[in-house]
């Protein structure tokens, strides 16, 4: 008899029991389909298939919130509610599309949310200079993509002294590797945004650290 995971297998302690169900039986399964493939799975009633997704997206996920809390158990609950959503939305999902920018928009939304909630009292702007006013972004040239790993670096040292609306785009692009096409659909921003994002971000890092070879 085959086990069959519902929605509440990715709550609590069952959240883990799905995912090592899944490694000692559907591992070799899923290697060679793509993530769209597998959520397609995934809204054709295979749920099973979904244990996939989260093996392959659960420490990614995890990286990426801990850029924004310390504290590993926020980060975990952040990704855990992360899953459940995508979950519960998964035909929302157009399987014609990436999915990855898609589950991190989901992550995006969480850590938004979790950030409002830990800073209630700071105020939030609405109105985004960034979206209004776009400068014109030149194409990463090939000595840009050279520094791309010292940046990273570096970016890990000053990363929380940056600004939360320059830091984002930072992490995705250096930490998780996502282009600009990747990033505007998770942030929901036109493209030239994300580079206008990304160029303040590495100039707050040059002050940060004095070091103007690295932008």
């Amino acid at each position: 008899m085959v086990k069959t995971f519902g929605l509440e297998a990715l709550n609590g302690q069952n959240f883990q029991s799905c995912l090592k169900w899944y490694n000692n039986v559907y591992m070799d399964q899923f290697v060679e389909k793509s993530d769209e493939q597998i959520a397609s799975l995934v809204q054709n009633g295979d749920i099973d298939a979904f244990g996939a997704l989260v093996e392959r997206y659960e420490e990614k996920l995890k990286r990426y919130a801990r850029k924004f809390f310390r504290d590993g158990d926020d980060a975990k609950d952040i990704i855990q509610e992360t899953f459940i959503k995508a979950y519960s939305n998964i035909q929302g999902f157009d399987a014609e599309r990436r999915f990855s920018p898609w589950i991190y928009r989901i992550a995006h939304n969480e850590l938004v949310n979790a950030l409002k909630k830990k800073k209630s009292k700071e105020t939030v702007s609405l109105f985004d200079f960034d979206v209004f006013f776009p400068h014109l972004v030149a194409k990463e040239t090939a000595e840009e993509r050279a520094k791309h790993n010292e940046m990273k670096a570096s970016l890990n040292q000053y990363l929380e002294k940056i600004n939360l609306k320059y830091r984002e785009p930072l992490v995705l692009y250096y930490f998780e590797d996502m282009d600009y096409k990747e990033i505007a659909d998770v942030l929901e921003i036109p493209v030239s945004t994300v580079g206008v994002r990304l160029r303040r971000g590495k100039e707050s890092l040059k002050k940060l650290i004095g070091s103007p070879e690295l932008i």
